[in-house]
C-alpha cells in the first residue's frame, strides 16, 4: 500500500510536471516566458544595450527557423527584424515595439525592477507595461503562427526598435537605411487604451494619432552680482515670472480624432454627461469654458483638447550668495498634430511677454507633426472586429494619445500606424514609468490571446488554410 501510495505521488507529480510544461508550451505559457527574460535584460535608456534584447529574439527566432537579422550602425544599440512570408496576395503587417525602458531607481521599488518578480499574479518590472509586455505578446503570436504553419496572406514582419525613449535613433535608422525590412500596409504598436467603465461597458481605444513632443528652452539675463544686494533684474525672478505666465490655457482645437472620440464617448453611460459640453467646444466664444468643465472631471480628456505646457527641470547659480546671470528652463510641450512648432513657439512667446527671455527649440531632430492613421481598411476593419466581439459591451473608437511613439515616423513615410488596446487599464500605481511597474498575469495573457486574433483575422490566408 505504501508502495502505491509512493507511485501514485510520482504519477500525480509528473502529471503536474506534464501539465506545467504544457503550460508553458501554450501562447500565454511562452509570452510570460518572453516577458520574464526581456525584463531580465536591463535596457534602460540611457544607455540602451539594447542589442542584449535583439540578440534574445534572434536565437528564439532561430529556434523556430524564423529569418530574423539585427540593424543598426551601434553594436550596442542594434534593432531586430523577423518575418514570416505570406503568399503576396497582400501587403505585409508590421508587429512593432521597443526594445528599450526608461531608467528605474531601485531605491523606489519594493522588488528589484529587473528580476520579474512575480507576486500575487502580477509580473514586477521595468518595461512590464511599457513596452516589453508588447514585444513579449508580439514574439509569441509570430512564433506561435511558425509552430501551427498558419497559411498568411501577406507577410507578418515583427520589429524591436532601438531608443525609443530618448531619441527615436532606432526607427530612423530603419527609415532610411532599411526601411525595405519593414515596408508594410499598416502597423501595431504601443498606445493603445482598453478599460472597463463603471457601467460595465468595456472600452477601446485604438490609437491613430498621437500629440507631439515639443521640448523647449527658457533662458533668462540677468546681471550677476553678490546676493546681499538684491537686484530687479535678478534672472531667476524674471524667469520664474515668465513660468507663471505659460500657465496659461492653450486654445481649444479638435480635429477628426477627437471630434470623433468625444461624440462616441459621450453616448455611454459614463459619459452623458460630456454630450451638452460638446457643441460649445466647436464654438470659439465658449470653447474655453466647456474644457475648464471637461476637465474638472476628467483631466486626461482636457489634454486631447489642446496643447498642454509643462516645466520639467531647472538650472541656474553656482554658489547660494551668487546671483547668477542666467537661469535656464526645459519645458516639456505636447502639441497638437495640426500645430507647428512655431506656432507653438511665437504662442510662448507672446505669453511671457518678456524680450529678455530667450525662447528657442531644445536641439535635435523633432518628431514629425502627422494627420491621423484613418479608422478604415482591412487590417483597421480586421482589428475593429475582433476587439467588438472579445467582451459583451465592447467600445471601440479611434483616439488621439497624449504621449508619443516611434509611430508618428512611420506615419511620417506613410505608413498607417495603430495603438493597440490589447491590456486592459490597471487601478494600481506601478503604471508605465512608475515605480513598481507591472502587470498581472491574466491581463497580459487576455491581451497576447487577443493579438493573436487580430494578427489572424488580418493576416490569415482563409482559401489557403488547411
Amino acid at each position: 500500500m505504501a508502495r502505491m501510495r509512493g507511485w501514485g505521488l510520482a504519477v500525480l507529480a509528473l502529471c503536474a510536471f506534464a501539465a506545467s510544461a504544457q503550460e508553458e508550451d501554450s501562447l500565454g505559457g511562452r509570452a510570460v516566458r518572453y516577458l520574464t527574460d526581456l525584463i531580465r535584460l536591463d535596457t534602460s535608456n540611457p544607455p540602451g544595450n539594447e542589442t542584449r534584447v535583439a540578440e534574445y529574439l534572434k536565437e528564439v527566432a532561430a529556434r523556430y527557423d524564423i529569418p530574423a537579422e539585427l540593424f543598426g550602425d551601434d553594436s550596442a544599440r542594434l534593432s531586430f527584424v523577423a518575418r514570416l512570408r505570406g503568399n503576396g496576395s497582400a501587403r505585409p503587417l508590421l508587429l512593432m515595439a521597443h526594445s528599450d525602458v526608461v531608467p528605474a531607481d531601485r531605491a523606489q521599488w519594493t522588488v528589484d525592477p529587473f528580476a520579474a518578480e512575480t507576486r500575487n499574479g502580477e509580473i514586477y518590472g521595468r518595461g512590464a507595461q511599457d513596452d516589453k509586455n508588447l514585444l513579449a505578446a508580439e514574439l509569441a503570436v509570430l512564433v506561435e503562427l511558425k509552430l501551427r504553419g498558419v497559411a498568411l496572406k501577406r507577410d507578418v514582419i515583427l520589429l524591436a526598435e532601438a531608443d525609443e525613449e530618448a531619441g527615436s535613433t532606432g526607427i530612423r535608422w530603419m527609415i532610411e537605411n532599411a526601411f525595405d525590412a519593414i515596408d508594410a500596409e499598416a502597423a501595431l504598436n504601443e498606445g493603445g487604451i482598453a478599460q472597463d467603465l463603471p457601467s460595465g461597458a468595456r472600452l477601446f481605444q485604438i490609437q491613430t494619432a498621437e500629440k507631439i513632443p515639443t521640448r523647449v528652452v527658457l533662458t533668462a539675463r540677468g546681471s550677476a552680482g553678490h546676493a546681499s544686494l538684491p537686484r530687479p533684474d535678478n534672472a531667476i525672478l524674471r524667469l520664474a515670472r515668465a513660468l507663471t505666465r505659460l500657465d496659461t490655457d492653450q486654445p481649444v482645437r479638435l480635429n477628426p480624432t477627437t471630434r470623433r472620440y468625444f461624440a462616441r464617448l459621450a453616448t455611454l453611460p459614463d459619459y452623458l454627461w460630456l454630450a451638452p459640453l460638446i457643441p460649445r467646444l466647436e464654438r470659439s466664444s465658449s470653447a474655453q469654458a466647456a474644457a475648464a468643465e471637461i476637465r474638472a472631471r476628467e483631466p486626461e480628456l482636457d489634454a486631447q483638447l489642446r496643447t498642454t505646457i509643462s516645466p520639467t527641470m531647472l538650472s541656474a547659480g553656482i554658489k547660494i550668495n551668487v546671483i547668477p546671470s542666467a537661469a535656464e528652463a526645459r519645458v516639456d510641450v505636447r502639441r497638437l498634430p495640426d500645430e507647428s512648432r512655431e506656432e507653438v513657439l511665437e504662442r510662448i512667446r507672446r505669453l511671457i511677454a518678456d524680450p529678455l527671455i530667450e525662447v528657442t527649440p531644445e536641439p535635435g531632430p523633432g518628431m514629425p507633426a502627422t494627420p491621423p492613421s484613418p479608422a478604415e481598411g482591412p487590417i483597421y476593419r480586421a482589428m475593429e472586429r475582433v476587439l467588438a466581439a472579445s467582451a459583451p459591451r465592447a467600445v471601440v473608437v479611434p483616439y488621439m494619445a497624449r504621449g508619443a511613439t516611434d509611430g508618428a515616423y512611420l506615419r511620417a513615410k506613410g505608413m498607417p500606424v495603430y495603438g493597440l488596446p490589447l491590456f486592459l487599464k490597471e487601478n494600481h500605481d506601478g503604471r508605465p514609468h512608475g515605480h513598481d511597474e507591472r502587470i498581472s498575469e491574466a491581463n497580459f495573457t487576455a491581451g497576447v490571446e487577443l493579438l493573436w486574433r487580430i494578427v489572424l483575422a488580418a493576416a490569415a490566408d482563409e482559401a489557403g488554410a488547411q
